[in-house]
């Protein structure tokens, strides 16, 4: 599929078509080895750049449009919406919905990988091409678009397990839980890592994610239920501490 057809999906015509190509140009794909140049005195440039600066054009979009879409609502679930739209399991959702992998640039090697982190990386870069194309309006009106569907089932603010589990044992003087890389395992392109999520007197929880964030996460969820279990049998009165 060519640009322009990535170009409709995106609802833009970019003016510099040059920075839509470097944004899906992935490093693999640039004539490079060991960081030398092979041939051409000036090769393509990688999305790594734009993807810097698309991650920031991207936080400040999604800050504006949470504090005016919830004028009433604190800053403490605010910040929570805004990581949960932000992470790479978000701009994945929204570069594959919007067919991106289709438009990538990528050594032969790499897309037989199948990487995930290239599709979110991706998305950051198109984003900031679009910002220096067309400007902060262009990009906001993007960004609003293709993250309608995720803010539309954003109906209440992300839970944050890790906090959940801090308050939980703060309440009950049983001090901060600690968080402990149990292991990290398969390729680069791949990688799980196992945490565990411990608090004194108690067994562990461990669980294992493509980040070790997200392990975290869920590491302290697990630990959480279990001992809501022990405590009251319900979960509902482990909420309110």
């Amino acid at each position: 599929m060519s640009q322009k057809d990535l170009e409709e999906t995106l609802g833009t015509v970019f003016k510099r078509p040059e920075l839509l190509t470097e944004a899906l140009t992935h490093p693999s794909a640039l004539g490079f080895t060991r960081g030398r140049r092979r041939n051409s005195r000036t090769p393509p440039k990688g999305y790594e750049r734009l993807e810097f600066l698309g991650d920031r054009v991207l936080g400040l979009i999604i800050a504006d449009l949470l504090w005016r879409r919830f004028p009433q609502e604190p800053e403490g679930p605010l910040t929570r919406r805004h990581t949960s739209l932000v992470r790479r399991e978000a701009l994945f959702r929204v570069a594959e919905a919007s067919g991106l992998e289709n438009h990538i640039l990528l050594s032969p090697a790499e897309a037989a990988a199948g990487n995930p982190g290239i599709l979110a990386d991706a998305c950051e870069a198109v984003i900031a091409a679009l910002y220096l194309d067309g400007g902060f309006e262009a990009a906001r009106a993007l960004v609003e678009r293709l993250w309608q569907p995720l803010l539309a089932e954003m109906t209440q603010p992300p839970r944050d397990p890790k906090g959940e589990l801090q308050e939980w044992t703060q309440a009950r003087g049983l001090g901060l839980p600690s968080y402990q890389l149990r292991k990290r395992s398969g390729p680069d392109h791949a990688l799980l890592f196992t945490v565990a999520a411990a608090i004194a007197g108690e067994e562990p929880a461990t669980a294992s994610a493509s980040t070790k964030r997200a392990a975290e996460a869920q590491a302290a969820a697990l630990l959480l239920e279990r001992l809501c279990g022990k405590e009251s049998g319900r979960r509902e009165r482990c909420d309110k501490g």
